[in-house]
């Protein structure tokens, strides 16, 4: 599997997409354990990205990311937007001057924007974040075993995490079976990657 410009926008543009599409689900996630704006600030943010495609096309694989990074951080607001905002910088950065990416050095890129995410959130592992979707992801392409049921079990686990990070935390042991939006929204960030192309085939 090989990532280039174009299969790269397509996985963008996919997740876009779902986001759009789940954009009323995602804001109930986020009504009962946040703000309850997670998911039409993500769809703000997934509409503008595009509707700029269509202005323009990104001319390197890297633009990719820096384009998904400035809607984000300029259209979603609130905590999402820093924060796949700085993923998708990261994921930029990593890529580089490369016009395509191996599977392993995709699986370098997605960690750079796991870094993103931690060190912007100040966030870790275990404290019910988008962090706990993100970590088994990367782990189950190392070992090119990404699934959806995967990342179903995964959000499942998260789910019945208690949160110890973010607005969500004021709830204490109530956030425990609760879905959290962040999480939710990332399992629909890496179902766009599979998607967008077979990520188990070299």
């Amino acid at each position: 599997m090989i990532i280039t410009k174009d299969l790269a926008q397509k996985w963008f543009t996919v997740f876009a997409e779902k986001v759009i599409q789940d954009k009323e689900q995602l804001s109930e996630y986020d009504r009962i354990i946040g703000d309850g704006d997670h998911g039409m600030n993500m769809a703000r943010g997934a509409q503008q990205l595009l509707s700029s495609w269509q202005e323009s096309v990104p001319p390197h694989l890297a633009d990719v990311f820096k384009h998904a990074a400035m809607k984000w951080i300029s259209g979603v607001g609130g905590a999402s937007g820093p924060l796949y905002g700085t993923a998708f910088l990261e994921m930029a950065k990593a890529i580089g001057t490369k016009e395509e990416l191996q599977h392993d050095e995709l699986i370098n890129v997605i960690k750079a924007g796991f870094d993103g995410i931690k060190k912007r959130g100040k966030s870790d592992i275990g404290q019910k974040t988008m962090l706990d979707v993100w970590a088994p992801a990367i782990e189950s392409l190392e070992e090119k075993q990404l699934t959806t049921e995967i990342l179903e079990t995964t959000l499942t686990k998260v789910t019945e995490l208690k949160a110890t990070k973010g607005r969500a935390s004021f709830l204490g042991e109530r956030s425990i079976n609760e879905v959290d939006p962040g999480a939710a929204s990332s399992k629909l960030f890496f179902e766009a990657l599979l998607e967008a192309g077979d990520l188990n085939d070299d």
